[in-house]
């Protein structure tokens, strides 16, 4: 398991757009980790915001570049977020076979948290031999 924080630039891409009180945005991606993770991310955000105060969604593609835990390479995460009227329920996974260098067959989840010290991550992750 890997573990640190992380410090999140999310740049609106273009105008929101609404159509009968949804608005859909497109966003740009670019954060700095630390800890057992050392690198950096970029990437795109859509995301749906609803009338209904609290109640949202997105989906998002990121390139990670670094080293994890002293081991250098690249890989993709996959996230998709919903919130139901402030509850909150993310999914972030490796993708598969995007690992490159030290970090081919990497796969794994990622856990998010943000409180008021900022962000932070668990990413729980194995490494198989690329076959």
């Amino acid at each position: 398991m890997a573990r640190g924080t992380f410090e999140p630039i999310l740049t609106a891409v273009g105008k929101a757009r609404a159509h009968q009180g949804v608005a859909l945005g497109r966003m740009a991606i670019a954060k700095t980790f630390r800890g057992d993770l050392q690198g950096s991310s970029k990437g795109g955000m859509l995301t749906a915001l609803t009338p209904r105060e609290g109640s949202a969604g997105y989906v998002a593609i990121e390139r990670v570049t670094g080293t994890l835990h002293g081991r250098r390479g690249t890989f993709v995460l996959q996230h998709t977020g919903v919130m139901t009227r402030g509850a909150p329920l993310l999914a972030v996974a490796v993708v598969p076979d995007s690992g490159t260098d030290d970090l081919l067959g990497l796969a794994g989840t990622m856990e998010i948290r943000i409180d008021e010290t900022g962000h932070s991550y668990e990413l729980r992750y194995s490494l198989a031999p690329d076959p």
